[in-house]
């Protein structure tokens, strides 16, 4: 069988919404890597918040943070930050509205507020053991590649319509991932197909979050997970099963990858 590029978003996908690994993805995984194909990450998390899945699953190339830190074999191949004036004056917007920010690199997360309930509601959701630092000047020290804005849907609008240097993607009730405009899992999984020369045609992404839509849209081979929202489905090639009902292994069966 000719070698393919397989990504896999995290949360959703891998992992279902107790952040459980099903034994059929674990499994699913490992027959891939036996077979010699390539496995990859696509996710919005950063580095630090997957590297015990990484380890599990034996997988050292991602895309991580919705595609601004991109990783092949442990070394970063492309880094895409954020403009530490853009994010001064998100600072500034933001405060006024009495939205708190999380910024974040590919080492650690750093909050400009401290116990705010968004925040501690948002970041529970992910049951991580990494907790968010407090310093409201980390966006001036070092390089930050995501920031997470928090606040309603409601109030999203306004955000879109004033900072045109961004892109908003919402994944928590009270949380939306602000990247560069343009910046995107498919922008970077665009990278890593460069760095490895494989044809688009031998590519397939999974996925089942809004920060997927891009990639699935992008990707020749993409399949939304059965528990994704409608509009992540149509943006997709096909639709596997829920993640808690074996969703990895029966799309890439019917993919042609598993037998």
């Amino acid at each position: 069988m000719t070698q393919k590029l397989i990504f896999f978003d995290i949360d959703g996908t891998l992992l279902d919404d107790a952040k459980r690994l099903p034994e059929s993805t674990r499994q699913a995984i490992d027959d891939l890597q036996q077979a010699g194909h390539f496995v990859a990450i696509a996710t919005g998390r950063a580095p630090f918040a997957f590297r015990t899945l990484m380890h599990e699953l034996n997988i050292n190339t991602y895309v991580s943070i919705n595609g601004q830190y991109v990783v092949h074999n442990n070394e970063a191949i492309y880094k895409n930050p954020l403009q530490p004036n853009h994010l001064a004056a998100l600072e500034t917007y933001a405060a006024a509205r009495q939205h708190p920010l999380v910024h974040l690199n590919h080492h650690d997360w750093y909050a400009n507020t401290r116990n705010h309930p968004h925040v501690k509601e948002a970041i529970d959701s992910l049951k991580l053991d990494t907790a968010v630092k407090y310093h409201p000047e980390f966006y001036r020290d070092g390089e930050v590649y995501q920031t997470l804005l928090f606040c309603t849907e409601a109030d999203e609008a306004e955000y879109n319509q004033t900072f045109n240097q961004f892109n908003f993607v919402r994944w928590h009730t009270y949380s939306v991932d602000v990247m560069p405009a343009g910046g995107s899992k498919a922008a970077g999984i665009h990278k890593l197909i460069k760095q490895l020369n494989i044809p688009e045609s031998d590519v397939y992404a999974f996925g089942d979050g809004l920060n997927d839509i891009p990639m699935l849209q992008t990707v020749q081979n993409s399949i939304a997970m059965g528990n994704a929202k409608d509009v992540v489905k149509q943006a997709a090639g096909t639709v596997t099963r829920d993640v808690h009902d074996d969703g990895i292994w029966h799309g890439l069966r019917a993919a042609g990858l598993l037998t």
